[in-house]
């Protein structure tokens, strides 16, 4: 196993890959159980799925497809959209999800991140920050799959999350998403000395090195990337691909 994971990301919505920018523009790229597939022939150590749809419809997590992806993933994987209770979590937990990400529960419910990693242990909560700047500079964290400002600063709500049981934290600067422009890695940083759980690096890979920048200057523990690993081209062809053991480890 690679010491710094790097995680492929996958957006759902209606029981379909999609995939955008800055999350918007979302477009239809395939079967998620074929991707899980081809990521199994590339033993990949970890997948991350997050349904943007079922945030949008406030229907919940779809337990049946999550089911038939835990029941083709060959690696750990975890799942985010749509978790409002603990009755959820244990659910996702007792269908072979190995972590529950919570995003905009995490700031309207913030109660639910200390009641799950009391029933689960905080290595199975992660929270997931979304950030924007502001034209002055000022980052603040979004919900409700980028819609909402929470007017909270990011590094005062990562310390506060931790302080929850968040074990774990994946951060986007959502300015970056999509464009394989890098990550924020000054964002990242700042988040990542400020607490004592793992960060991730999430928004805006677009090469290897930008796994490495993340890791060396933003001092991120793992990366996850989305774009690269579902994209191929300039023109954006849809092919499911992960970059070789040997190339990744070189990296680090």
């Amino acid at each position: 196993m690679l010491r710094v994971r790097v995680i492929p990301t996958l957006l759902l919505k209606n029981a379909g890959l999609v995939k955008g920018v800055q999350f918007k523009n979302h477009k239809y790229v395939g079967d998620p159980i074929n991707a899980v597939k081809i990521f199994n022939e590339k033993e990949v150590d970890e997948l991350v799925f997050l349904d943007i749809g079922a945030t949008e419809s406030g229907k919940g997590p779809n337990f049946e497809l999550l089911k038939h992806i835990a029941s083709e993933a060959f690696m750990p994987f975890g799942y985010g959209g749509g978790i409002e209770n603990i009755e959820q979590i244990t659910r996702l937990f007792s269908i072979g999800i190995e972590k529950v990400v919570i995003n905009s529960a995490a700031y309207h419910k913030p109660d639910l991140i200390s009641a799950a990693s009391k029933i689960s242990g905080s290595q199975s909560i992660v929270v997931s920050i979304d950030v924007k700047r502001s034209m002055f500079g000022k980052y603040s964290v979004y919900v409700r799959n980028g819609k909402v400002n929470t007017k909270k600063d990011p590094v005062e709500y990562a310390v506060q999350m931790e302080k929850l049981g968040a074990g774990e934290l994946i951060v986007c600067n959502i300015a970056n998403e999509g464009k394989r422009m890098g990550y924020d890695n000054e964002l990242l940083k700042t988040i990542s000395d400020a607490v004592d759980i793992p960060v991730v690096a999430s928004g805006g890979a677009g090469t290897l090195n930008d796994f490495a920048d993340a890791y060396h200057k933003g001092h991120a523990a793992s990366v996850a990337a989305g774009d690269m690993f579902v994209f191929y081209g300039k023109h954006k062809a849809v092919l499911i691909t992960y970059p070789k053991y040997k190339e990744l480890e070189n990296l680090f």
